[in-house]
């Protein structure tokens, strides 16, 4: 005898043409549904067979909150000062992604001393959300602590090394890869990347990319020759150029930032880009400081990344099917004048 197709939340919404989010609402009695239709999707999700199914939580766990409608996202403080400006950017196209999809944000900063006393985000532990989105490189201790008490999570523009937490990231390796072979395809063969390898998983990948295609090309490409653009935590430093007889006649680096802090001190020191140096970068987003020269830099859609990190915590916390683990976003090189043709 053939077994009974188990009833999803998508099923009641597709007998009903609404979305998934308001049958989850309503089933959970949350706020947001007219009462006809709260009603009405109650009866068809009896007729259907759907039961809804209360497992058991251990008290020492904090369990999130059925019906708040909304999304916490949780930055580390590090990564949203004035100078880092990106974050507000993707934070932004972030909400209108949730926005569309019936769902409300709230931003919460890690600060370095919650991240090492392992404190969870108030925002949990005053059940102000249903799912959390961790936006920016964060520790695996931290993370790991944070499992232990709430599953309701992604990790968005990072990944863990350690464990296979749902994320969502660009495919930095590859971008970064593409862009070292444009570079080498303009005739350098001393080139060097910026970027500390450790602070985060963008910045490591994006530098096997960049290695990947140096060996390709038998270039001469150590981790010792990297140039840190920050410390250890992630905050910017002053970039120490390499004396003038080891001075590259091109840099990758690992993001538009950088780039441009980079050329700033070249031109400190009498070089001038791209006519003595050639420099790329990463994000296409440079909104409060222009370099003295368009810069060629790698492009990823911001929309694209946030629609399915939106799309993923919802069909987590609502238990729609997902593929779960990492998710991969790509993009395209944009050629500017940065870079010289030898």
């Amino acid at each position: 005898m053939a077994q009974k197709k188990k009833v999803r939340l998508s099923d009641i919404a597709a007998k009903l043409n609404i979305s998934t989010v308001t049958v989850s609402k309503a089933l959970a009695d949350k706020e947001g549904v007219g009462d006809e239709l709260r009603q009405e999707i109650k009866e068809i999700a009896a007729q259907m067979g759907y039961h809804i199914k209360k497992s058991a939580v251990p008290s020492s766990a904090i369990t999130k909150t059925s019906g708040t409608g909304n999304i916490g996202i949780l930055i580390p403080s590090r990564f949203f000062s004035p100078n880092v400006s990106f974050y507000w950017h993707i934070f932004n196209t972030l909400s209108t992604e949730l926005l569309n999809r019936g769902y409300y944000s709230i931003m919460e900063l890690l600060s370095k001393e919650d991240e090492e006393a392992m404190s969870l985000p108030r925002l949990i532990s005053d059940n102000k959300v249903d799912g959390l989105i961790i936006l920016g490189q964060t520790s695996d201790a931290y993370l790991e602590e944070l499992n232990t008490k709430y599953q309701s999570f992604i990790l968005f523009d990072f990944y863990s090394a350690k464990q296979s937490y749902d994320s969502v990231s660009n495919d930095d390796y590859f971008c970064s890869y593409l862009m070292t072979k444009y570079v080498i395809s303009q005739g350098h063969k001393k080139i060097r990347f910026v970027g500390n390898f450790g602070a985060t998983t963008s910045i490591s990948d994006r530098f096997m990319g960049f290695q990947r295609a140096m060996l390709e090309h038998k270039l001469s490409c150590s981790s010792d020759d990297i140039i840190n653009d920050r410390d250890e935590n992630g905050s910017l430093i002053k970039i120490n150029l390499p004396p003038a007889k080891n001075m590259p006649t091109a840099f990758v680096c690992n993001c538009d930032e950088t780039a441009s802090n980079l050329i700033t001190a070249l031109e400190e020191k009498g070089y001038k880009v791209p006519q003595d140096i050639s420099v790329t970068g990463f994000d296409n987003y440079l909104p409060q400081k222009q370099p003295s020269v368009e810069l060629t830099t790698v492009y990823i859609k911001p929309e694209d990344s946030t629609r399915m990190a939106a799309e993923l915590i919802i069909s987590k916390i609502t238990g729609q099917p997902y593929i779960k683990g990492r998710h991969l976003v790509s993009g395209s090189l944009v050629i500017r004048n940065s870079v010289k043709s030898l």
